[in-house]
């Protein structure tokens, strides 16, 4: 055997044959290495580990291989690999079809580069074959050395385009072989390290971690370039991961292999969703796309399972992780039908997108229903949602709602008695942001019926059935945070929460026992008692209280009649709010005729003293009262009792000024309820009344009413069609009618004016004056208006498109408004509505003042048109004594 020269020794090794390698391995090994180390040509150095992996390596024991081979022989690979990766990035900077020789070079270095590869292959190949179980540090330089060149191979075959500067025709078939090995190569390591065993050494673990991480940098580089690569590129991780478990998993990142798995989950949802729209809008449902997005959907499928089975696995190591959890589904929802910024897909694909991917990720939420962190996420106060993200985070909690009821008690304790929210106050806060999404509304598919398909229903019947099965399965421990969440809910300042919060009440009531129903209508009365009546909680309060009094069992309601006696006083503030209707007949006759009773004494009291606005509060109230006898009782009141009530709203109308009940809202309630109730007695009304009536409504126009107020004259102009206005009125009345009506019908408030229009088509048909009809309708526009309103024609006809993105930007808005709110609660300390604990503050002096004024002018004006009563004179005596004693305790 030659021992000069390194080519003669190579040409010599060409003829040897494999009983021959063996026995000169320990003397032709290290001349090898050293030429390998030295040699200086691309080609050269290709043969050489040719003969070293080919020839040499099988007589080497698994013992010795680390040692004797690998960390020898790898380095320099390494280091031959980055200069060959060198010299491709920058030859190919300059590669043009015209230049046929810089061409030749980069198709070289190229075809150096495969055969590198295919060498790395055959060498894991071999070890492969040595036995079941291959100890890691038998091959400790191996899995890094690969994985660094497979990295980097990848890397380049996806900068490709920038890298050949748009020349890869000239060398797409030797860059396509490169991937195809480094494809073989990449599979033929995931063999081996499959085999591997690891035992407890500090080293090994270190090395598997390094293994496992690097691979997860590979995901990322692969990502889009071939489905199957990158599915069973993320195989292996988890696998791997899972097969170490007890030896790997306080040393994983886990934050970088959950991030990972979240990422690669929305890259493949959202490349799902860009074939379906494509689909949609090409309107082509087969072919190309159509595979590729089958494909695409069981990827996404696959990551749903990597995560059910990783997060099984290493939950515990999740405490800081919630976030991305929840953020994933969070942003799959939001991309998703029926959420407000999902693109448009058929109906077809979202079922299979849900059928397949979405059904798979279910369990995920199962696993991490008993995990306090993500429940302290999902329930956190300041979670701070774009507006794309508020219906999904609601269905979120309606899902975990559907699941609680099979799990332990715990885990139901867990989430009902949260530390910040319980996972009722989170839903109801969650609802009340999707304005949007219930103004337009969306629809979700619901089985109504068992046995039957889906239907779709609207946001708010979807989330109301949901929440109504939920509350059916709390158990009683839970019922404090229950029915806090209830009652925040109905006294919040968003009515359809509100609303919400009243169904699954009354759903309670109906679904509980008599007695619970019955102890909450009676907390529920004791509030509206205890709060001053003015506030808007109150009012939605009554609206409750109305709606359960019917579900109360009668001898509840006997009870309920007892406690809150209809002829004191004190308790109208109770009864405005009661609908008579929910009684038996009989019971229902007695308490009207008490209401009107305790109703008609309270109002004289006021109109037989000095009117004065500070005490009208309570004469509001009885009026209330007075309209809910009348309501539902009117047509049984003894001729007598409504004799007295027409008398005492015919009195009310002598000292209304326009002036004043423009200027005061306590006066603008008393004319919407004196409006209501004169629709009761519309036929008996005299010609005095009417005239008054109709003078104080065309006043008051002339100084712009607020929409409530208008809303009763809409109300109360509809009943004038049953009415023929005497003859001696009808030069005064029938122009101010006309007028108001027209001021109504023009009005630019919509829900006015829709009122408006369906006000004057009532009166138009019942009206015996037809030639005030025409008198209504003073412009084309108005007239326009009508027609089209009869013809049920619509004014603007808006796309589904406009109106979605009107209810983004009125989404906005109310977001705004809410958070403005919001910052206000917390910066007093106190809802807006309360009154105040601190002391006055100059403009409440300013407005005390300013009624007493306005009073005075008032009397003024009493004086000037006729003689004053007789106890005037001491009413006004003691009055100055009054503000005398004011100003001395100012001095």
């Amino acid at each position: 055997m030659s021992q000069t020269d390194p080519e003669l020794l190579l040409q010599e090794l060409g003829g040897w044959d494999w009983g021959l390698c063996r026995r000169e391995l320990p003397t032709v090994l290290p001349r090898l290495l050293i030429s390998f180390e030295e040699s200086e040509d691309w080609a050269e150095h290709i043969r050489v580990l040719r003969i070293l992996t080919e020839m040499f390596l099988p007589h080497i024991s698994l013992a010795d291989l680390e040692q004797t081979f690998f960390s020898k022989v790898l380095p320099k690979t390494l280091q031959l690999f980055d200069n060959l990766m060198y010299e491709l990035s920058s030859e190919a900077k300059g590669l043009t079809s015209q230049n046929t020789e810089l061409c030749s070079t980069v198709r070289n270095l190229l075809q150096t580069m495969v055969q590198l590869l295919e060498t790395l292959t055959g060498c894991v190949r071999y070890v492969c074959t040595l036995q079941e179980c291959v100890p890691l540090e038998s091959i400790r330089t191996l899995p890094s050395s690969v994985l660094y060149v497979i990295k980097n191979t990848f890397t380049h075959c996806k900068d490709s385009e920038s890298v050949y500067c748009g020349h890869l025709h000239l060398i797409s078939d030797l860059l396509q072989a490169m991937f195809k090995e480094t494809y073989s190569l990449q599979k033929q390591l995931m063999e081996l390290l499959d085999m591997i065993s690891m035992g407890c050494a500090e080293d090994n673990i270190t090395d598997m971690v390094s293994v496992i991480h690097t691979v997860l940098e590979i995901c990322s580089v692969i990502s889009n370039m071939d489905h199957a690569l990158h599915a069973n590129t993320w195989k292996f991780i988890i696998k791997q991961s899972l097969k170490h478990h007890s030896l790997l998993q306080c040393h994983l990142k886990h934050s970088d292999i959950l991030s990972g798995l979240c990422k690669d989950t929305l890259l493949s949802f959202h490349s799902c969703l860009q074939l379906a729209e494509q689909m949609k809008m090409s309107e082509i449902q087969e072919g190309t796309d159509l595979r590729l997005f089958q494909k695409t959907v069981k990827l996404c499928r696959f990551f749903a399972n990597s995560l059910v089975h990783y997060t099984k696995e290493f939950l515990s190591f999740f405490s800081n992780l919630c976030c991305q959890l929840h953020q994933l589904f969070l942003q799959i929802y939001s991309k998703f039908p029926p959420s407000l910024y999902a693109p448009e897909i058929s109906e077809v694909h979202r079922d299979e997108i849900s059928q397949v991917f979405l059904v798979a990720l279910d369990p995920l939420i199962n696993q991490l229903l008993p995990f306090s962190p993500f429940v302290e996420q999902v329930l956190s106060e300041k979670l701070g949602l774009p507006p794309e993200q508020q219906l999904p985070q609601c269905l979120i909690l309606i899902t975990i709602m559907d699941k609680l009821s099979s799990q332990p008690e715990e885990v139901q304790t867990l989430w009902n008695t949260g530390k910040s929210l319980s996972l009722f106050s989170a839903l109801f806060f969650s609802f009340q942001q999707c304005s949007g999404e219930l103004s337009l509304p969306v629809f979700l598919p619901e089985v109504i019926s068992t046995g039957q398909p889906a239907v779709p229903i609207t946001l708010y019947h979807y989330v109301c059935v949901h929440l109504c099965s939920f509350i059916a399965s709390t158990l009683p421990s839970h019922f404090p945070q229950l029915e806090y969440a209830l009652l925040d809910a109905v006294l919040g300042s968003s009515m359809i929460t509100s609303l919400l919060a009243m169904d699954s009440w009354c759903f309670l009531a109906r679904y509980g026992t008599a007695e619970l129903c019955a102890h909450h209508v009676i907390v529920i009365a004791h509030l509206i008692k205890s709060w001053p009546s003015d506030c808007y909680q109150v009012s939605a309060l009554g609206v409750l209280l109305r709606r359960m009094l019917f579900l109360m069992a009668p001898d509840h309601q006997a009870k309920f009649t007892h406690k809150f006696l209809p002829e004191e006083e004190e308790n109208l503030a109770v009864w405005q709010h009661i609908s008579l209707k929910a009684l038996n007949p009989d019971l229902r006759k007695q308490v009207a005729c008490q209401l009107c009773v305790a109703g008609l004494a309270r109002c004289r009291w006021w109109l037989n003293s000095r009117h004065a606005l500070g005490e009208l509060r309570p004469v509001n109230t009885a009026l209330s009262v007075l309209l809910a006898a009348c309501n539902f009782a009117g047509d049984t009141l003894e001729a007598e009792l409504q004799a007295s009530i027409l008398g005492v709203l015919g009195q009310f109308w002598t000292f209304l000024q326009a002036k004043q009940v423009s200027d005061e809202p306590c006066l603008q309630q008393t004319l919407c309820l004196l409006l209501h109730l004169l629709e009761f007695f519309i036929q008996a009304l005299d010609s005095q009344l009417i005239t008054q009536v109709f003078a104080l409504q065309s006043s008051l126009f002339q100084l712009g009413p607020p929409d409530h107020v208008r809303l009763a004259m809409v109300d109360f102009l509809s009943s004038m069609g049953k009415v023929f206005i005497p003859q001696e009125a009808q030069r005064q009345v029938v122009p101010q009618l006309s007028c108001v009506f027209a001021f109504l019908l023009a009005d630019q408030t919509w829900l006015i004016h829709q009122h408006a229009l369906e006000a004057f088509t009532h009166f138009a048909e019942e009206t015996s004056h037809e030639d005030v009809v025409p008198q209504c309708l003073n412009s084309e526009e108005t007239k326009n208006k009508v027609v089209s309103f009869l013809a049920k024609t619509r004014q603007v006809e808006e796309t589904t498109e406009a109106r979605t993105e009107r209810m983004k930007q009125e989404r906005i808005t109310c977001s705004a408004q809410f958070m403005k709110t919001t910052r206000e609660l917390e910066s007093t300390g106190e809802p807006l509505a309360k009154r105040a604990c601190h002391p006055p503050s100059e403009e409440q002096y300013k407005a005390a003042v300013g009624t007493m004024e306005e009073a005075v002018e008032a009397v003024k004006l009493l004086l000037g048109k006729g003689s004053p009563p007789a106890w005037l004179a001491v009413k006004l005596e003691a009055l100055h004594t009054a503000i005398a004693i004011l100003r001395d305790s100012v001095r």
